[in-house]
Order: structure tokens, then C-alpha cells, then sequence
């Protein structure tokens, strides 16, 4: 035990946390060659357990000469503090500041020693140093800024975020909220190519409108791989930086009149014939409907690049203007000419390095106009959605694919040999490798954490409200380093305070609420933070009926988002029928007398539930399952939850779930179609009976 001490303080030092409790609530301890592997990955220098001595008290020395941490955080309304690491001389030398604010102007004075804080001086590989704590005697205003030190000869800098200690929250709400949620994929009409695209999601705006409702909530629409490589999840997007191409509703195009041979294309027989199979299937062919997209989209760029007109000088402005959407633009035209992933390119544009012969200049101006294109039809949704008093519930991705635009481009701020994941639990007893690259906590403050600060702006100038994927990811993420299985990882800890404060101040700047995602397993920590800075939680009514115990469903909190299930669970339908108990034993991860157990549990809990919407008043006798969901929904209404979020496919009972986490190969995830068109729904007798319980008891909270 003895030995292995120096690694765990190591590790320590590093924010890596060895121990912790799975999904069991059982206590795990991570083996050694994982701890050592994953502090490798953090760039510590070390190969054996017995380097790590060595490698703490080096860690410390090149801390204490840094003498300032990467980020300095300071909270509206509070003096701004910070410490600092200085060699024993320069206990007592004033500390002179510059605060070089974003928007150019500086702010200069002197610090002041906090008065209740004394130096204690420390030995540092035969040097005498000390911490000092300083207050900032400035008023700064809210935003990203440089704080510049001078203390005699030595200067040390950092990044200064200045925030509202809470997130954006709308003070002019007369009525509880609700909406409605579909997957864009899902969404289809008589219209589209056999899967949604940005027009059908302005038909489920003006359907949600004409209910009175007030948001529409989908998974996300970010660019991914369609073609090789190939993987069509919203939750491993090609860039967080950049929209789908895939759902452009390419005959809403303006060039469209102009071009001929688009024209002529989309009349062809074989078009047609095309599309009548694609909207006849009840799974979606991304690779086949990109390339109908992509064969209209050439054609309409080719034809617009040879005339002039106000739109052409406003995608030119557009590429000069966006210099990012250019390396997005080249790097994937460089996909499509290597065919795989940038990890197995030549060395040259592996490093990120691409002159204009490494890829198709054709290619590159295709990638540019479909994200030219994209920004205006999302934009005209979301003028749509504003117009009628509706917004928009976006879904911020916790991770990137590592084969995408930005672990190319931005490496330096991802741990390659490491995967996000989740320990074991009654669902995964084995754990999950979700397989993307973890940010490295480090490199992401050095930067000012300027890359996540774009992605969040991508996001929340589109989004009303914006939801956090995996909230628990602000304070800690799993690890599972390449060659390990998840259940021997474990936890890195970032630098909670700077994620909120990017939050808070970028959702006041958007004017978008927050929604943290913490279901599951979520310490109370991450709950009680996100309280603190006013984001909103969630509450899945799956998770919520107890069989055994009372209340049989629990009031909801004020301060949420509530649903009764989500996209990566079973729908009310498979629920009440055991569908997704019946899978798990498909899928091998239930032994029979498991099933056994889970089936009778949850027809206790069916039987419960029953008894409770009927007690409350919800349900009459009758206990169909149309009759209970409209009970259940009812109940939800009338809670005190932010917003009562809806799954559109609920309501027409549909028992299939849009994914099964952890499958890839196994089930179609991320391609199955609604039931019915937006056309069909809109006429719906039982969708319309559904949504007036839940208005109607909306209408009636005090």
C-alpha cells in the first residue's frame, strides 16, 4: 500500500480520481495500469509505479514556477480573487494589474492582500516560495478578458472570466411551458426525400404553434459522417462547429430557379423513383439520400458560381468572412479524397497541414456552400419560431467524433488514447466506451477555452433553450484508456467553476436557459451546482414510478424540464409493454430469471401506477393504454416544472424506442421514421386529444 501511495497523490495532484462508486453504488477501485496510463495520456512523465515520485515532485515545481493558474474566475457582484505561487522574496512587493478587456479598453491598478489569508511559505526543489492571495481592486464588466501581472521583475498572465453567478433564466413567463420533441431524422411529410429536413421542422412550428404550444425540442443537427467514414449518430458529429447538410430541403434552395439542370434532375423518372422507395421505407439510408441531395446541390452551386448576382457576392463574403468554415471546408473535401480517417493520412495534412493539392477544390467549395446554405434555412426556421412565440431546445453533444474536423484540427486539446465512457450499472454491467476522445483539462484552460466557447455559440444562436448532454461532464468524465475495458477506468475532474461562468455568461449574451442532463447516476455535488447557477435539471417519469414504496410518482421540482421518457429510453408504449426488457434478454444482457424479476417488477409498477392516477383523480376506470398516458401527461401538467416536454411519438403509441444505448450494429438506431407524416399528424384525433390535457391543465397552474 505503501508503494503505491505516490501514484494515488499523483494522481490526486492531477484531478484523476482512483476510487469511486459505480452504478451499484459498489466501490471501485481503478487498477494501476490504468492510473498510470491515463496520467500519460494527461502528459505526465511516467512509465512505472515507481516514476511517480519522481513525477509529483516535478509536477509541483513546474506548477509553482507557473505562478498563476490558466484561469482566473470572478462572479458579478463579488470581488475578484486569486492566488498566486511566488519564490519567498516577493512576499510583500506590491502586485500591479492590467485587466485588458475584450472589447479593448484596459483597466490598471494595484491588488490588495486578502486580509484574513497568510502566506505560508513552502520549500520547492531547495527554493522558498509561497502562496499569496490577491483581490483585484477593478470594476470590469462581464465577458472573457486578460489579467496582466507585474510583481517587480517577474509577470504572470491569465485569462479573466467575469460572469453572473447564474444562467439566463426569461422573467416575463405568464404560463408553465410545454413542447414537443422529435428526432429531425424522424420527421417526415409527403415532401421530403424520406427523411425530415429543415422545412418539416417548420410545419412541426407552426403545428406546435397552432396548440398553443411554445417549444420544439430536437437531438442534434451537426455535421456528420455520411458517406466513408460513416456514422450517422447526432451524438458523434463530424464538427460541434457546423450544421448537417443532410437535412437542407434542397427544392427550398433560391439558385433552384436558375439552374436548369437541377430542374431537370428533379423531374427525372429516376429521381422520382428513387425518392418513392425512400419515403416508402421505414428506415432511413443516409448514404443513398445524401448522395440525391448531394447530386442537385453540385449542380445548384456549379450553376451559381457562373453568374452574378447579390446571393453569389453574399457567399463569397461569407467565405472570406468565416476563415474557419474554410478549413472545415477543406478538410472535409480531404476526407472524401482519402476516404478514411485522418489518423491513417500522410504525415503533412495528418498535422493538419493542407495545401490546395491535397484535396479537391470542388469538394471544398460544395462543403462551403452547404453550410452557407444551412445557416439561412436554420435561421428562417428560427425567425419562424420567433414570429409565433416559440423557441427552439437544441442538444449540446458531450463529445466529438475523433475522426471529425475538430479533434483534427484542435488535437492539442483532446487525449487521443482515451475514450468517454460510463462505469458498470444494472444496464451496462460491464460499463460503456462511448469512444470519443476526452478534453484534456489542461490544454482546454490554457486556451481560454476558446474552442468550447465556439461550439456553445454555434448552438445558442439557433436554440432557445439548449440542453447539456451528460451535465455531470462540467465536473467530471469518465475515462477508459485505449486497450482497457470501462470497467477499469475512471474519473477526471475539470474545472467546474469555468464551465459555468462560460455557461452563465454566453446563455445571458444568447438570452437561452440551460438544461443540465442528470439522470442516472449524478452525485449531489452536480445537482446542487447546477441549482446554484439556475440551469435547469430534468425529470424522466420512467425513472420515477416506485412500485414498492410511496408516493408512487414523485412531484416534479420546480426548477426542470420533465418528460415522461427520453430518445435513449424505451417509449411510454414499449414501457407498458415490456418491450424493452424483452430486448435487453435479445441483446444477452438479461439472464432469464433477471427477466423474470424485471417483468414482475414492472407490472407492480403498472399496477401502481394505475392506482395512483385514479386515486389522484387523472384516470377513470377505464386503463387502456392510450387512457393512462393521457392520465400520466395530465399529472405532469399540472406539476411546477419549467417546461413539460412531450415525445410526439408517445402520442400516437408508438412502441419502438429511436435508440438502444449501447447497441451500434444491432438495432437501427438513429434511422427509424415516425409512424406518420407531419401531414397526417396534424389531423391526429387522438395527437389533438393528447395535447389538449396537457394545455388544458397547463392553462390551470397557479
Amino acid at each position: 500500500m505503501t508503494e503505491i501511495k505516490p501514484l494515488r497523490d499523483l494522481a490526486r495532484f492531477y484531478h484523476v480520481q482512483t476510487r469511486y462508486r459505480d452504478g451499484f453504488n459498489q466501490t471501485r477501485e481503478a487498477p494501476v495500469e490504468t492510473i498510470l496510463a491515463v496520467l500519460r495520456s494527461l502528459g505526465v512523465p511516467i512509465e512505472s509505479l515507481h516514476d511517480a515520485p519522481n513525477a509529483l515532485r516535478e509536477s509541483r515545481r513546474i506548477l509553482w514556477q507557473r505562478g498563476i493558474e490558466p484561469v482566473v474566475v470572478g462572479w458579478e457582484s463579488n470581488p475578484i480573487t486569486f492566488t498566486l505561487r511566488l519564490p519567498e522574496r516577493l512576499a510583500e512587493v506590491p502586485v500591479k494589474y492590467i485587466v485588458a478587456l475584450e472589447s479593448g479598453a484596459r483597466v490598471e491598478g494595484e491588488c490588495c492582500d486578502e486580509e484574513n489569508f497568510k502566506p505560508h511559505a513552502r520549500d520547492i526543489e531547495g527554493n522558498r516560495s509561497l502562496a499569496r492571495r490577491l483581490r483585484l481592486q477593478a470594476t470590469v464588466p462581464l465577458g472573457y478578458h486578460r489579467l496582466l501581472l507585474q510583481i517587480a521583475d517577474l509577470g504572470l498572465e491569465s485569462h479573466l472570466f467575469f460572469a453572473p453567478p447564474q444562467a439566463y433564466a426569461p422573467g416575463d413567463q405568464l404560463s408553465k411551458q410545454w413542447g414537443v420533441f422529435c428526432p429531425l431524422y424522424a420527421l417526415w411529410s409527403e415532401q421530403s426525400w424520406g427523411a425530415g429536413d429543415l422545412s418539416d421542422l417548420e410545419k412541426l412550428v407552426d403545428f406546435v404553434s397552432a396548440q398553443n404550444g411554445h417549444t420544439v425540442a430536437t437531438l442534434p443537427m451537426l455535421a456528420g459522417f455520411l458517406d466513408e467514414p460513416f456514422n450517422p449518430s447526432p451524438y458523434a458529429p463530424a464538427s460541434r462547429l457546423f450544421w448537417n447538410e443532410f437535412y437542407l430541403d434542397v427544392t427550398k434552395i433560391a439558385e433552384l430557379e436558375h439552374c436548369p439542370s437541377a430542374q431537370a434532375m428533379l423531374r427525372s423518372s429516376e429521381l422520382r423513383r428513387e425518392l418513392e422507395g425512400a419515403r416508402a421505407a421505414p428506415l432511413i439510408d443516409y448514404r443513398r439520400l445524401m448522395a440525391l441531395k448531394r447530386n442537385i446541390l453540385e449542380a445548384l452551386l456549379h450553376s451559381f458560381l457562373t453568374q452574378t448576382s447579390e446571393r453569389r457576392e453574399s457567399f463569397e463574403k461569407f467565405a472570406v468572412t468565416h476563415p474557419r468554415a474554410q478549413d472545415y471546408a477543406g478538410f472535409r473535401a480531404k476526407v472524401e479524397r482519402e476516404r478514411k480517417s485522418w489518423l491513417h493520412w500522410q504525415p503533412s495534412p495528418r498535422d493538419g497541414l493542407l495545401t490546395p493539392n491535397e484535396y479537391d477544390e470542388t469538394a471544398k467549395r460544395y462543403h462551403l456552400y452547404v453550410q452557407w446554405l444551412c445557416n439561412q434555412q436554420i435561421a428562417s426556421v428560427c425567425r419562424k419560431a420567433k414570429s409565433k412565440g416559440l423557441g427552439l431546445y437544441l442538444d449540446f453533444p458531450l463529445g466529438v467524433n475523433r475522426d471529425g474536423f475538430d479533434v483534427w484540427r484542435e488535437r492539442e486539446l483532446f487525449c487521443l488514447d482515451a475514450s468517454g465512457g460510463a462505469p458498470p450499472d444494472s444496464l451496462f454491467v460491464k460499463g460503456q466506451n462511448w469512444g470519443f476522445p476526452p478534453l484534456h483539462p489542461e490544454e482546454i484552460r490554457r486556451q481560454g477555452y476558446g474552442y468550447y466557447i465556439d461550439c456553445l455559440r454555434h448552438h445558442m444562436a439557433a436554440a432557445r433553450m439548449l440542453r447539456i448532454d451528460h451535465v455531470m461532464g462540467l465536473h467530471r468524465i469518465f475515462w477508459v484508456p485505449d486497450g482497457f475495458s470501462a470497467t477499469d477506468g475512471l474519473y477526471v475532474h475539470g474545472r467546474a467553476a469555468e464551465f459555468y461562468a462560460i455557461l452563465n455568461l454566453e446563455s445571458h449574451r444568447h438570452q437561452v436557459q440551460i438544461v443540465g442532463e442528470n439522470l442516472g447516476t449524478v452525485p449531489d455535488y452536480v445537482n446542487e451546482a447546477m441549482a446554484r447557477h439556475k440551469i435547469l435539471g430534468m425529470h424522466v417519469g420512467l425513472f420515477s414510478v416506485n412500485a414498492t414504496s410511496e408516493p408512487v410518482l414523485d412531484a416534479v421540482p420546480a426548477n426542470t424540464v420533465a418528460s415522461i421518457d427520453t430518445h435513449d429510453t424505451a417509449t411510454f408504449m414499449g414501457f407498458w409493454q415490456g418491450a424493452d426488457i424483452q430486448d435487453r434478454i435479445a441483446l444477452g444482457l438479461l439472464e432469464e430469471q433477471q427477466a423474470q424479476n424485471e417483468r414482475a417488477y414492472r407490472s407492480s409498477q403498472k399496477e401502481a401506477l394505475i392506482a395512483f392516477l385514479r386515486a389522484q383523480g387523472w384516470l377513470s376506470d377505464e386503463t387502456s393504454e392510450a387512457a393512462v398516458l393521457r392520465a400520466w401527461l395530465a399529472f405532469l401538467a399540472r406539476q411546477d416544472e419549467e417546461l413539460l416536454l412531450i415525445n410526439l411519438e408517445d402520442l400516437w403509441l408508438e412502441a419502438e424506442p429511436q435508440n438502444v444505448p449501447g447497441t451500434w450494429q444491432e438495432r437501427p438506431n438513429w434511422r427509424r421514421k415516425t409512424r406518420h407524416s407531419i401531414d397526417d399528424i396534424r389531423v391526429h384525433s387522438q395527437v389533438a386529444a393528447m395535447i389538449k390535457t396537457v394545455r388544458d391543465n397547463r392553462l390551470r397552474i397557479k
